[in-house]
């Protein structure tokens, strides 16, 4: 089975069973499982075998190689920041001050767009923190929250998926091959991210022209007009969020969500450009080997050539060793309190941790089948045709399986490596583009999903109810998922980002206007 078209077996399971089932967890594990077997039975192992392998050199072995645990660990200080920052009442002592400084519907939606790409280490992260900040700022200028909870989401994932510093960076790079600079190829590939970049413009267009349709406009117009009735079907929302809020300190100023925040953005790009010996003199050897004792590298060189999983780390770890003391000093929380939140901030980061680790493990097996090698070469012997349209069709099955599994990490996992062995060169364009359109379909998926954890948190976030989130979002993110996959048609002929993006804008500039035109006529 080994480099035959059942070495591809397991991943097509996964995918089939997260369409069918729409559970995620399960599904890969069962592809691993498949995976083990197939490998057993070629190896003649027997049951021994089997167990060896998914167990030994599957599951552990990914869990323990030394990149992955970095990102986990990355993952549970994240989480711990979130738990740290809200329990300390930062966040909502934010959102006192913005109340009093921003004076306009417009302002405050803007606002909160801009504090959603200010914050794009990760989506859980944005979520958690946009929500509980923003909240009162746009419920004094009449903003539904099932706008608020659109924004929210709007600049979670789509920021994250185009951000170098990032838990979706690090999660993608992961991904590629063996030797291969995971982080230097996640940066080629933002310009042709056009799902991402189309919903940042998109919702910021459409605030300022003041464009509403679909169930979207039936809530704005609720609100502005209505708005005790409005206010009525939330007397009875409890959610998570809300009893954050009841355990956070009273003692919170601005600071205490501003300065972490920018402590761990910029300890965490100190991270990435150490790991990448920004501060040690480099030179190249004979055999091609960076070694001390040259010279300095620039910093975009640094970058590059960063450990993502290691800078990440040291950056978050620092950022949370500097919000403990910070926060203790200002007497604001104690260090118990603090030392709580770490729990806190693991069992937040449990569904991404459990995702990442299947899907490595899942990566693994077909790895084991050599389905890379089987894919190159029957793309390479009788598909070269349809190579210009891969890109288009690979962001459709990306944004169908995250839809159908509400995860975008599991996606990744699974689309990733087959599209770096269909394009196996790496000076091939199609190769970035098709990656570019696997991280796009997976986020517009993911955007669009009722159970996506993105989409859960950006409801409880904005203390609206979850399926009027969904239901009011989809209409705005069709549309800019139309745009994106005409351009990803473009973008495989032409391979050069800047033309492609520069149709897809004119493209998405006239469904706006249309929009526009046709949402006035009918208040008319």
């Amino acid at each position: 089975m080994t480099g035959t078209f059942w070495a591809l077996m397991p991943a097509f399971v996964a995918i089939g069973l997260a369409l069918i089932t729409k559970e995620v967890y399960s599904s890969l594990f069962i592809g691993i499982i498949l995976g083990g077997i197939f490998f057993a039975v070629d190896a003649a192992s027997g049951f021994t075998g089997f167990v060896q392998h998914v167990f030994n050199d599957g599951l552990i072995k990914q869990v323990s190689n030394p990149y992955n645990a970095g990102i986990l660990v990355f993952l549970v200080l994240l989480g711990t920041m979130v738990a740290l920052m809200n329990k300390a009442g930062g966040s909502a002592a934010f959102g006192e001050w913005a109340k009093t400084h921003i004076k306009t519907k417009i302002g405050a939606q803007i606002a909160t767009v801009i504090l959603g790409i200010l914050i794009f280490i990760d989506d859980y992260f944005n979520c958690l923190t946009v929500g509980s900040v923003m909240k009162p700022v746009t419920d004094k200028h009449k903003v539904s929250r099932e706008k608020l909870a659109y924004l929210i989401d709007s600049t979670a994932a789509p920021v994250c998926i185009i951000a170098p510093i990032s838990s979706w960076a690090a999660a993608v790079s992961g991904f590629v091959t063996e030797g291969e600079n995971g982080i230097a190829l996640f940066c080629k590939a933002i310009p042709y991210n056009y799902y991402a970049l189309f919903t940042l413009i998109m919702v910021i267009a459409m605030i300022l022209l003041k464009v509403e349709f679909g169930p979207m406009k039936k809530y704005e117009q609720l609100v502005e007009h209505a708005t005790a009735k409005y206010q009525d079907k939330y007397n009875d929302l409890q959610d998570e969020m809300g009893a954050m809020e009841n355990r956070q300190s009273k003692k919170g100023k601005v600071i205490d969500l501003v300065i972490p925040i920018i402590v761990l953005i910029i300890s965490c790009t100190l991270g990435m450009i150490y790991s990448g010996n920004f501060f040690t003199k480099m030179v190249e050897d004979e055999a091609g080997v960076m070694v001390a004792n040259g010279t300095y590298l620039n910093f975009i060189e640094a970058f590059a050539s960063s450990d993502a999983s290691v800078g990440l780390v040291l950056g978050s770890f620092a950022a949370f060793i500097f919000t403990v003391i910070f926060y203790l000093i200002r007497k604001i929380i104690t260090f118990e309190s603090s030392m709580n939140c770490i729990v806190e901030g693991f069992k937040s980061m449990v569904p991404a941790i459990l995702i990442l680790t299947l899907a490595w493990t899942l990566k693994g097996m077909t790895d084991s089948l050599n389905a890379k090698e089987f894919v190159a070469g029957l793309v390479s012997e009788s598909a070269s045709s349809f190579k210009n349209f891969l890109p288009a069709i690979i962001f459709i099955i990306a944004a169908g399986l995250a839809f159908a599994t509400g995860t975008s990490w599991g996606t990744f996992g699974i689309l990733i490596p087959i599209c770096i062995s269909v394009f196996p060169e790496a000076t091939d364009p199609l190769r970035v583009i098709s990656i570019s359109a696997c991280m796009a379909g997976a986020v517009c998926g993911d955007h669009i999903s009722p159970i996506s954890d993105t989409t859960i948190m950006a409801s409880a976030g904005a203390q609206c109810k979850h399926v009027d989130h969904v239901s009011s979002q989809i209409p705005y993110a069709l549309v800019c998922a139309g745009v994106s996959f005409i351009t990803f048609i473009v973008a495989g002929f032409v391979n050069n980002p800047i033309v492609s993006f520069l149709i897809g804008l004119i493209i998405l500039a006239g469904a706006l206007v249309s929009l526009k035109y046709i949402t006035t006529k009918e208040s008319d």
